[in-house]
């Protein structure tokens, strides 16, 4: 899963209906993939952006140009089953434009893959970035190129305000966030759920209640991948911004109030109360601080009648591991919203921003197409994806799972909220053993100590943002 380095190097200045940022997949290195197509039409005559509208199992609800043979260099972190995805949304631009497409996966620090090919002079014409911080660096820098009105025209009719601030830095456009994740997610084993008598919680107070009874029932109900600092970073942001609101989410991403402020205590408070809990964490606190975030689903899902917990807390993306422990989704496995904390249950979602790094009319046609529901409809149908875009019918989607949780992503409108760790310097938000990752490590050992982990917090983001 690719939620590991994350090379944030900067928050926004605005953060003002702005939502959270995903991981996703990093399976196997790849090299290099070329396509290409001749571009012809679906009846053998023009290309099917001639003017004309035209129809397919996927559907032209966005013009294209000609652009035979044009070349076009593509780079994203994805590899394995998510770079076989994005393959077949290349592929459909290909043939619907004749361009010709290179993929190139670029290795988890993207910003040093970009920096590297413009130090070089050969940049790719479109990156996936996967943090807003890198967003901001890129456009600082002057390496991007601002989109193009036919793609902020897409953005427009098929993403809330929220989605395209997001995707903006210094009063301009940038970026078309493609792919994203929702982070507000428990998945469960439902023999267990069974067999205790659980139902599906509501609330914080409903979920603690439900943890102890799995608990009493003789499994440990809740598996935490604490070796994965990210994990719990998501862990606090969502009882954060349902607990808080967004307004103070906002701030605090900002670094605008400290982490020693009380909003953070009664945070830590409520979250010190699972991982405090007798006989609620698998393995215990020593073993969940040493779980990589993989064994955390695949455990919850394996062991038959006596598996090595009830529950798992994370995102979309977490299907691809209960779906590889052998569990069905929807059957053995089933998922619930992120229980209220506060007066709303949250969402907190991650995501990839499209963006183009070269001028022309080939980036800035890959960057409409990927801000239309077209594009989402081709990795939507083989899953493993989830898109914000409001046009994009949910039957697009291979389950009702997936329907129901790309549902509450559109839903959410602008009141959702990124990833507070990927819009953080990467020093405090996205470095294994150091600011966040390692001060949350060390409250899941000791989730008693809510002033000191408070302090420490504090002491790393101040260094943090002044730099």
């Amino acid at each position: 899963m690719r939620t590991s380095l994350r090379s944030v190097r900067g928050a926004r200045s605005s953060l003002r209906s702005v939502g959270r940022a995903r991981s996703a997949l990093a399976l196997l290195a790849a090299g290099t993939l070329a396509l290409s197509a001749a571009g012809c039409s679906d009846d053998g005559g023009a290309p099917p952006d001639s003017g004309r509208p035209t129809s397919d199992a996927i559907g032209h609800t966005v013009r294209l140009p000609r652009l035979n043979g044009q070349k076009l260099k593509v780079t994203a972190v994805w590899t394995g089953a998510e770079q076989k995805g994005f393959t077949k949304v290349l592929e459909e631009f290909s043939r619907r434009t004749g361009a010709q497409v290179a993929y190139v996966p670029s290795g988890d620090d993207m910003s040093a893959f970009v920096g590297s090919k413009i130090a070089g002079g050969d940049p790719p014409d479109v990156a996936m970035l996967q943090q807003p911080g890198a967003l901001r660096e890129f456009a600082q820098k002057g390496w991007l190129k601002p989109l193009g009105g036919e793609a902020v025209a897409e953005l427009d009719k098929n993403f809330t305000k929220g989605w395209q601030e997001l995707g903006s830095s210094g009063g301009k456009r940038y970026g078309v966030y493609f792919k994203v994740s929702n982070k507000s997610l428990v998945w469960y084993n439902t023999k267990v759920f069974d067999g205790a008598g659980a139902k599906e919680p509501k609330t914080w107070p409903e979920f603690l209640s439900t943890a102890q009874l799995i608990a009493d029932y003789g499994i440990p109900p809740v598996s935490v991948g604490g070796a994965d600092g990210w994990t719990l970073t998501d862990w606090f942001e969502n009882i954060y911004l349902s607990q808080a609101g967004p307004e103070k989410y906002d701030r605090l991403a900002q670094h605008r109030i400290p982490w020693t402020d009380p909003s953070v205590k009664d945070a830590l408070t409520a979250l010190g109360r699972l991982f405090g809990g007798k006989g609620l964490l698998a393995d215990g606190n020593a073993g969940a601080v040493q779980t990589q975030f993989p064994t955390s689903v695949t455990q919850t899902f394996t062991g038959g009648e006596e598996p090595k917990a009830a529950m798992v807390f994370e995102g979309d993306f977490a299907a691809a591991n209960v779906t590889g422990a052998g569990a069905r989704i929807g059957k053995e496995a089933k998922v619930f919203p992120f229980p209220a904390v506060g007066a709303k249950a949250p969402v907190v979602t991650g995501g990839d921003v499209g963006v183009a790094l070269k001028d022309g009319p080939a980036a800035q046609a890959l960057l409409t197409f990927l801000a239309s529901a077209d594009a989402a409809r081709v990795w939507a149908g083989q899953g493993g994806f989830l898109s914000a875009n409001r046009n994009l019918a949910l039957d697009a989607y291979p389950d009702d799972v997936l329907r129901s949780i790309a549902r509450a992503v559109v839903a959410a409108g602008d009141d959702f909220r990124f990833d507070m760790s990927d819009l953080a310097p990467a020093s405090f938000g996205g470095k294994p053993g150091q600011g966040e990752w390692k001060h949350l490590q060390d409250f899941l050992k000791n989730p008693g100590d809510v002033a000191g982990t408070q302090q420490r917090l504090e002491s790393d983001a101040a260094k943090a943002f002044k730099s």
